[in-house]
């Protein structure tokens, strides 16, 4: 199972550099499932992977000009702040909550996985289902609505710290929209959003926490090296269908958990 949890690791790392977002959806539930990890520590330990991870993206795309840095540190003050209290002070007081509705007991773990699992179907819907007209045309720069990007960050600051994930097809979506940044742009300047949040959300766990270094360095740098592969992969491939191909394979495997959580146990 370790064996294929530093496969699937390295799965991660090349759709993060085929489709430029998606991969680290999966961390939780590798951690979960593959490594034996506890929910709610494995979705710390998913803050770690896809914070470092999109650090480096990030640093990939800012030398290629295609991360608004201005942006990101504007967008990124509500969500980072949000991340930062989540698992400082929300994480700590679920943690081995059961609750029993129905005469059907839900623990924290349960719970945790399920929550995920929506996440997962959501985010598989967004790869899925495409715009007919091209995001890439929407390069017109909009008035920043300050109020809105504050409660946006709230909200993707919230989901991060939650449940570990970087939010980036609820983030990319809000960069376009909201600002009018390019398609392009819009992925790197939310790689650099996302490591914010990610490794400043991972700080507020540290003490509340066992954390296990050379498991989640090991993942961390097969990871990367995922990223290279991808890469190079991505100039090769079409980058659309694979992103679809990939959604419905998140949507089934958030089907899976939610099935496994509540009639498999």
């Amino acid at each position: 199972m370790e064996i294929a949890g530093y496969i699937a690791s390295l799965i991660i790392g090349i759709s993060l550099g085929l489709i430029g977002g998606g991969g680290s959806i999966l961390t939780v539930p590798v951690m979960v499932y593959l490594f034996g990890v506890q929910p709610l520590l494995a979705t710390s330990y998913s803050l770690f992977v896809v914070g470092v991870t999109s650090l480096f993206g990030a640093a990939t795309n800012y030398r290629k000009g295609l991360v608004n840095v201005k942006t990101a540190l504007l967008f990124g003050v509500s969500s980072i702040i949000t991340v930062f209290f989540t698992r400082k002070l929300l994480i700590p007081a679920i943690k081995g909550i059961t609750v029993t509705v129905a005469g059907f007991t839900i623990t924290e773990p349960m719970f945790t996985m399920l929550l995920f699992s929506l996440l997962m179907i959501m985010a598989a819907f967004s790869m899925i289902v495409t715009k007919r007209k091209s995001t890439e045309e929407n390069t017109s720069p909009k008035k920043n609505n300050f109020s809105r990007l504050f409660l946006y960050g709230i909200a993707i600051g919230f989901i991060t710290g939650l449940l570990g994930a970087g939010g980036g097809f609820l983030l990319i979506p809000t960069l376009v929209v909201v600002l009018g940044l390019p398609m392009k742009e819009a992925v790197g300047t939310s790689l650099l959003i996302i490591a914010l949040n990610s490794l400043i959300g991972f700080t507020g766990d540290l003490g509340h926490f066992l954390i296990e270094w050379q498991l989640l360095l090991r993942v961390t740098i097969i990871a990367i090296a995922g990223i290279l592969i991808g890469s190079q992969l991505s100039k090769k491939m079409e980058g659309e269908s694979l992103k679809k191909g990939f959604g419905w394979f998140v949507l089934i495997m958030g089907i899976y958990i939610i099935t496994k959580e509540t009639f498999l146990r």
